[in-house]
């Protein structure tokens, strides 16, 4: 229940995106601000460790909030979900690499099945802040493929689970500033409340039920998919409030990636599940 709760709050964030008038730049300056405040507040008792590969992914973890908003703002909120959730396609081509792991034949047709949910997204009809917003939102999964590759490294483990949230927000805070101030004269109450539901309630908030379900026990396979009813109910919110329908291209596309991944996830955790002795 905590993890499905972190998940719903986490789809909210098209919503919310799209709601304001605040450019990406505005918003997201203040959106970190408040993330990394209630984040700190929450996990402050791990401390606020740092390292080489922390900073990585710290940068790596600001670029795909910024990137995501950005894509956002320019194209529909399903094709900013849907492509930043094509992550799982380079986690499976880049992990060997990083980690040494074999490449299997299910992931092979995993990526090809994912690689052409893609290429709808780009069919029909597109204006061209569709086309910048797509290839904004494919570059927001990458980092977030390179962000969680690195997560899984010795080094990150050894400080607290939050620092690159955390350091990734205040970087974003430091690089957005300038934007941010100038926000200030202009923000209604309206903006107001969408940033600080942004990054008190959608990242702080949502972040701490996720690692509480985690740290009592949610299997990682249940987690993951879990969170794909993030992508799902993204759109699903901007359409009944806002009336933002998404191309018929992109629903079945977004549909194959989740679908596509999905299957994976299952597939992959069968094996150590029949060897652990837990099914008959």
């Amino acid at each position: 229940m905590l993890v499905l709760a972190a998940a719903i709050l986490w789809s909210t964030g098209g919503l919310f995106i799209k709601w304001t008038t605040l450019s990406a730049y505005e918003l997201s300056f203040w959106r970190s601000l408040l993330a990394a405040l209630t984040v700190a507040i929450f996990t402050r008792r791990e401390g606020f460790g740092l390292n080489g590969i922390t900073v990585i992914t710290s940068i790596l973890y600001a670029a795909l909030l910024l990137l995501f908003v950005v894509a956002t703002k320019l194209t529909t909120a399903a094709n900013a979900i849907f492509l930043q959730y094509t992550a799982p396609i380079y986690v499976l081509v880049l992990e060997p690499l990083f980690y040494k792991e074999k490449f299997r034949q299910r992931d092979l047709f995993t990526v090809i099945a994912c690689i052409a949910g893609m290429s709808l997204f780009f069919v029909g009809k597109l204006r061209p802040q569709d086309v910048s917003g797509n290839l904004t939102a494919l570059a927001s999964g990458l980092c977030f493929a390179f962000y969680v590759l690195l997560l899984r490294h010795t080094r990150s483990q050894a400080v607290n689970r939050a620092s690159s949230v955390i350091y990734g927000n205040l970087l974003l805070v430091i690089v957005l500033a300038p934007a941010g101030f100038a926000a200030v004269q202009k923000m209604t109450a309206h903006d107001v409340i969408a940033v600080s539901y942004l990054g008190i309630v959608q990242i702080g908030v949502a972040y701490t039920l996720f690692t509480l379900g985690m740290a009592r026990g949610v299997r990682s396979l249940d987690a993951g998919i879990v969170g794909y009813i993030e992508p799902i109910l993204n759109p699903v919110w901007v359409f009944l409030l806002l009336g933002e329908q998404p191309s018929r291209w992109a629903l079945i596309g977004g549909a194959i990636i989740i679908a596509a991944v999905i299957a994976h996830t299952v597939a992959g955790a069968r094996p150590s599940i029949h060897d652990s002795g837990k099914l008959p």
